[in-house]
């Protein structure tokens, strides 16, 4: 076999393959619909934590968790899939603000260093940060 017919092959093939996988739902971004979907998702690894209160972001891919001994649950989409963390404000390497009602926060995690994270209010995105750093966080945009 030519190698321009052999090449032609392996370019059809792999559009045929990404294309099948966009079409049965590979591609599709994970999303919380509720605050009982990210309870039930978070409650998969952590059964024997108790969740006070659960703070979704706009967008429906991360929600943080208040527990009933301090720490925070976090739920967040990564691709199709959710990550699960139960972190403690020692667990911060960062956090500021990064408008009225968002949170840049960077975590020790190397499996997850952070992200920037978008609440409905500034009261929400206060309580989120409060709760991260057991302080309270300066709420001028940085």
């Amino acid at each position: 076999m030519s190698l321009p017919v052999l090449a032609a092959l392996v370019v059809v093939g792999v559009g045929l393959i990404v294309t099948l996988i966009h079409l049965t739902g590979g591609s599709r971004k994970a999303s919380l619909v509720s605050a009982d979907a990210a309870r039930a998702r978070f409650a998969l690894d952590y059964p024997n934590v108790e969740v006070r209160a659960v703070h979704l972001t706009t967008d429906r891919c991360s929600a943080f968790l208040e527990t009933a001994d301090g720490r925070i649950g976090l739920v967040h989409a990564m691709g199709a899939k959710f990550l699960t963390r139960l972190v403690a404000p020692e667990d911060v390497a960062s956090l500021r603000r990064s408008g009225e009602a968002s949170l840049l926060v960077r975590f020790s995690d190397f499996t997850f260093p952070g992200a920037v994270f978008e609440f409905e209010s500034a009261e929400v995105a206060d309580r989120v940060a409060a709760a991260l750093t057991r302080r309270t966080v300066d709420r001028r945009a940085a």
